[in-house]
């Protein structure tokens, strides 16, 4: 793997210094100063939340636990590396810098955090100050230039040929992981069950994950971001959903499966429906399609679904225009994905920034933009049995075009989602996730 990785981190670092001197030069600054970051404080406590690195600094680097540490970069210079190693008996010191990077970078290590503070461009100077606002550090306060941070989000949209080996290797461990934990589905484990034998193959903790994992067994698969974990298995199993993704060097996997147990026969017809459904989404991630109109075609398309399998009874116009497949479809089509699991930009308009509208009626949709080879999205449909949108459903007049039997009937299965991250290219679109299914 770090073989593969050194010639393309080499060019990922150029197209880094290239995006930075340009905007830097939009800002009126000297010196992009980018925080790894410090942990966060528990409330009325003496301990931190889990470390999770400022994006910025892993987009340089390949850093993911070294708080305290800054990168320097000033147009024209090597970047350099001030590297917090502390003197601590309390946690793991971070190694010294080792690896395929190092070479490209004017390394200095430091015991403590004043010492790194002092060793970065001093505050007279015009300094960009990439950072978290909390918890401040003191002499070095961020100040993230909107102009800035516009245009790196805008350009953090296009993925090097670097980054992209590494979201490869993120999906090959969660899919791997995926594999494990559809087993101790079909083993009859619970939710926590299932969760552990995911970790395990995963040979992640629940820390470095990207996001907190969704396993949902039966009607808890109605809940879009259910994180209870159950601990007793349930009588029966008959449906199984997990979203869950992992981590590499920082770049993030994000899949979703659904099962149904063996002879719910049903249930899997409809499950192999949006299946399909989905990989014609996901075939139409191509240059120039608007990711806002993808997401209203898949609202027809679902609509569709719906009809063939009985639920309702209406045509895809008048379910989509009524907000019928809002009720069993409520979130967004997908979202960016890369270093952040909903990555920046998804509605920037230009690399000067402004905002492209949500359509009307789709508040949760995460991306608006055009597609562009290099951006990486995810496409995920589903279908859901919502008590509450359901119930919200049955006062409008579309009610009397629903199949209020064939509703009950797979309410007990909660939901299905389907989700792939997907490359937009020059030509067919590559699918990180279904590739790493194929290698298993």
């Amino acid at each position: 793997m770090h073989d593969r990785l050194a010639p393309l981190y080499s060019q990922h670092l150029a197209t880094l210094r290239e995006r930075a001197d340009k905007a830097l030069a939009l800002g009126g600054f000297d010196h992009l100063v980018i925080a790894a970051g410090t942990p966060l404080r528990k409330f009325l406590d003496d301990q931190d939340y889990p470390f999770v690195a400022n994006p910025h600094f892993r987009h340089w680097l390949p850093l993911t636990d070294t708080p305290g540490s800054w990168i320097v970069h000033t147009p024209g210079h090597k970047p350099k590396l001030i590297f917090l190693q502390p003197q601590d008996y309390w946690h793991v010191v971070p190694a010294a810098p080792n690896g395929y990077w190092v070479e490209h970078f004017d390394i200095e290590i430091v015991r403590n955090a004043n010492d790194a503070v002092s060793l970065l461009p001093g505050e007279h100077t015009r300094r960009a100050i990439i950072g978290p606002e909390c918890p401040s550090v003191p002499g070095a306060q961020a100040n993230n230039p909107q102009p800035v941070l516009d245009y790196l989000h805008w350009h953090r949209s296009y993925k090097t040929s670097y980054e992209l080996e590494l979201m490869r290797e993120a999906s090959r461990i969660g899919a791997r992981a995926h594999r494990a934990a559809e087993q101790a589905f079909r083993a009859g484990e619970s939710e926590f069950g299932i969760h552990m034998a995911y970790l395990a193959a995963a040979r992640q903790i629940d820390a470095e994950l990207p996001y907190a994992s969704i396993v949902g067994l039966n009607e808890h698969g109605a809940v879009l971001h259910y994180t209870h974990f159950d601990r007793t298995a349930p009588a029966q199993s008959r449906s199984f959903l997990i979203d869950a993704g992992a981590s590499a060097a920082g770049y993030a996997s994000d899949i979703t499966r659904s099962y149904a147990a063996y002879g719910h026969s049903e249930f899997q017809a409809l499950i192999d429906s949006v299946d399909a459904a989905q990989q014609a989404f996901v075939a139409k991630v191509r240059a120039g399609q608007s990711y806002a109109e993808l997401h209203i075609h898949a609202h027809h398309v679902l609509a569709n679904v719906l009809r063939e399998h009985g639920i309702i009874r209406m045509n895809p116009e008048s379910a989509v225009a009524s907000g019928v497949t809002s009720a069993f479809f409520p979130h967004g089509l997908g979202h960016p994905i890369g270093l952040q699991v909903h990555d920046v930009a998804g509605f920037q308009q230009t690399e000067h920034g402004g905002t492209i509208a949500r359509p009307q009626g789709h508040p949760y949709l995460r991306m608006t933009r055009v597609l562009e080879p290099g951006m990486v999205v995810t496409i995920e449909p589903g279908l859901y049995f919502i008590d509450m949108l359901l119930d919200e459903l049955r006062d409008k007049p579309a009610a009397n075009d629903i199949d209020w039997a064939k509703v009950d009937f797979f309410r007990s299965y909660g939901g299905i989602r389907i989700e792939d991250d997907v490359v937009c290219t020059n030509g067919v679109p590559e699918n990180l996730t279904r590739d790493a299914f194929a290698l298993i």
